[in-house]
């Protein structure tokens, strides 16, 4: 049965029974983890967050995970989780100033840098609001040696601030994702506590990376509800919903971005510029009156009073966006359910119809994932380990803890484990894209 055929199927047995139309997510089991850190002075306040992937062209089972942890820097895993390489965050410039916090992590191929095409993987730098440039020596993984070097151009400048007081005021760069066409190579950063999405062109500056602004979008901040009345989400004073979790379509050009407290958003490419945004899915909560306790400095949902706006899919936040690619413009947009711990799947193409939902859980070499923020899939064999491709996830608990210390580590998973756990199975398309083919 298809899956168009199977949603309307189920569709019409919940009109008949009453039943929620929407399937129950299925439950998956990792293969790898990477060691556990610790956002504390003794863990170096490393608080993992988001995971890219680096395919090793010549011999994909050394290719490497690269991992954010906010004010730890970056983290650079083989596919055995192991650890090979830190990069530390900058530091503060200032003794009242902001050190450098790596938010997010993607990777760009072939960029042309001093004359020779180079991968390369970009960071959102949440302290210092600039995005930051490492390139990837194949030779170096080859031989064991730390594979990832900075080649930031100096000087480049805020994303979002206007001047260096503004950048220590936080509202900085954040979410992150990278994209080539044609030879050049851009990155969409999103805005802390703001609505606001940009896009930027790298550029070589005399063998280092620099980036320049291509165009900006202000997604929504208030939303008109059915039964005419108005929506703000809910938000700590002063705050508008942001955008964390991004991914584009590298060959259809289309940006997935998800909007926290709103849901997940479609807006197309096109000659480095945004197009109309649309909204893809709402989270639960959507529509949902709040009010904002001052005493415990959070944000209280009056659930009793719902109107039912909100769609069956996401449970706020939503977060980590990624985007699966098979052949003919097949494959699925994968989004991280934060409030639930389940994942969404959308077809990629047509109308990106939901296909279903999927939890990570506990299983003999790894325990589950809860609260995921960024997450990566690859559609490429990686070795033998991940002989079909893999999924990369964030973990917010990583178990067991250290005592009173709470962990967050990733989470690799085969990607046919994830395909097969579905009633009618999702694609496995092994090597039917390639990256650098886009370049």
């Amino acid at each position: 049965m298809s899956a168009s055929a199977l949603t309307a199927l189920t569709a019409a047995l919940a009109v008949m029974t009453g039943v929620s139309a929407t399937p129950q997510p299925v439950t998956v089991t990792a293969r790898v983890e990477t060691p556990a850190v610790y956002d504390d002075e003794a863990g170096g306040n490393a608080d993992a967050d988001d995971p890219a992937v680096w395919v090793d062209p010549e011999r994909p089972g050394r290719s490497l995970v690269i991992g954010t942890l906010k004010e730890g820097g970056l983290d650079v895993y083989g596919l055995d989780g192991r650890r090979l390489q830190h990069i530390a965050a900058p530091q503060a410039p200032g003794e009242d100033a902001a050190p450098g916090r790596f938010n997010n992590v993607d990777v760009v191929h072939g960029f042309e840098l001093n004359g020779r095409r180079t991968d390369l993987a970009l960071v959102s730098d949440r302290g210092r609001d600039r995005i930051r440039a490492y390139a990837i020596d194949p030779a170096a993984v080859a031989a064991g040696r730390p594979p990832l070097r900075d080649v930031t151009a100096a000087g480049v400048a805020p994303v979002f601030a206007a001047d260096e007081t503004e950048v220590d005021e936080q509202r900085t760069a954040y979410g992150l994702a990278a994209y080539a066409d044609d030879g050049d190579a851009y990155v969409v950063v999103s805005q802390r506590e703001r609505t606001r999405l940009r896009l930027l062109e790298l550029e070589d500056r005399n063998g280092r990376v620099g980036y320049r602004l291509k165009d900006t979008l202000d997604l929504p901040d208030t939303f008109a509800l059915p039964n005419g009345t108005s929506w703000k989400p809910c938000a700590d004073p002063g705050e508008l919903p942001q955008v964390e979790g991004m991914a584009v379509d590298q060959e259809e050009h289309v940006l997935y971005a998800a909007q926290e407290a709103v849901g997940l958003w479609r807006v197309d490419l096109d000659e480095a510029e945004f197009e109309q945004p649309r909204l893809l899915d709402k989270v639960r909560e959507y529509g949902t009156p709040w009010t904002y306790d001052t005493a415990e400095e959070e944000c209280v949902l009056d659930t009793a009073h719902d109107p039912g706006f909100g769609g069956d899919r996401l449970s706020a936040d939503a977060e980590g966006v990624t985007v699966y690619h098979a052949a003919d413009g097949e494959g699925y947009v994968l989004a991280s359910s934060q409030g639930d711990n389940t994942f969404a799947v959308y077809e990629r193409q047509g109308g990106n119809a939901y296909l279903g939902s999927f939890a990570i859980g506990d299983g003999p070499a790894t325990d589950g994932v809860q609260h995921s923020d960024g997450s990566t899939v690859v559609n490429v064999p990686l070795g033998r380990s991940f002989p079909q491709g893999a999924l990369i996830t964030h973990d917010g608990e990583a178990t067991p803890a250290d005592g009173d210390r709470e962990g967050t580590n990733f989470k690799f998973t085969p990607w046919e484990s994830v395909a097969g756990a579905f009633p009618e199975p999702l694609t496995v398309d092994t090597g039917s894209f390639d990256p650098r083919d886009t370049d």
